[in-house]
């Protein structure tokens, strides 16, 4: 394999590091406000994980008002599914 060759490969798994990255970021108000959340109710899950995802939507009721707001803010959760959760109390 020529230097060409090998640089372009290097680049590519950069990139594509890079990109796997960059999905798997959290919001950085929900790591701000949610974290004692987390740890209180889902720390069994793996951050951005369909399990983490469920075990937050479960209990939604019991999430603090600042970790709520975090998630409606970061798309997480609609306000509409918020509101229609406090009226079904």
């Amino acid at each position: 394999m020529n230097s060409c060759a090998r640089v372009l490969i290097g680049l590519a798994s950069i990139l594509c590091f890079a990109v796997a990255a960059q999905a798997a970021t959290v919001h950085p108000k929900v790591q701000q406000h949610c974290v004692h959340d987390y740890k209180k109710f889902c720390h069994q899950w793996g951050i951005e994980t369909k399990g983490l995802k469920n075990c937050m939507h479960k209990h939604g009721d019991n999430l603090t008002h600042a970790c709520v707001a975090a998630l409606v803010q970061a798309g997480e959760v609609s306000q509409a599914e918020v509101n229609r959760r406090k009226a079904g109390k």
